[in-house]
This record gives C-alpha cells, structure tokens and sequence, in this order.
C-alpha cells in the first residue's frame, strides 16, 4: 500500500470513529432520559440531561469528522480546490461545534465559567 491509501483508510477509520461516537451517544443519553422517565423523573432537568448529552456526542463527533478530513486533505496532493473545500466544510462544522456548545453549557466557548 501507498503512504496516500494509508493516510487516506486512517482519515476514513477516525471519519467512522465520529460517526460511532455520535450514535452511542444519542442513544446513551436516551436510555439514561428513559431510565429515568421509567422511575417518574418528568423534571425539566431531565430533559436538559439528555440534550446536554447529544449535543456533547455530537461535539465530540464533529471534532473527530473535522480531523478525518484534514487527514484526508493533508495526505493527498492538495489543490486550492481541495484546501479551498477543506476551509468551508471546517468552517461550518467549526459554526455547528460553536452553537451547539452554546447549548450545552448556555455559554460561548470563549467566555468564562463565572
């Protein structure tokens, strides 16, 4: 196997690696909402608890989805349309990350915990 094909099968493994972490995740935080609806627990609390969950699976899933592709992008010849597709697809999911971080901690990634 070429060095190319090597980079290119670990990009897809840590693309498949997110993908994973998003689904055991969802349905992780799922069955804890379950568990404890089974037990009577209807709080509000309880439904923060779950989306705080899927929006951290999903964090960490994205993070592993933007590497995979800079693996990708890095191993192969870059062209400016490549880097240029790169940028965007990093940009986006860098607007998802940021969003989704304001939704599970109520605060953007930059301010302080206070």
């Amino acid at each position: 196997m070429r060095w190319q094909e090597i980079v290119n099968h670990v990009g897809e493994a840590i693309d498949v690696l997110g993908v994973i972490v998003m689904v055991v995740g969802l349905f992780g935080a799922l069955g804890l909402f379950c568990r404890r609806f089974a037990r009577g627990d209807r709080s509000l609390g309880s439904y923060r608890t779950v989306r705080q969950g899927i929006g951290r699976a999903i964090l960490l899933g994205l993070e592993l989805l933007i590497a995979g592709d800079i693996i990708r992008t890095v191993a192969t010849t870059p062209t400016f349309t490549s880097v240029g597709i790169l940028a965007l697809i990093v940009l986006i999911r860098s607007f998802l990350s940021a969003t989704l971080e304001v939704e599970v901690t109520g605060r953007w990634p930059w301010q302080s915990q206070s």
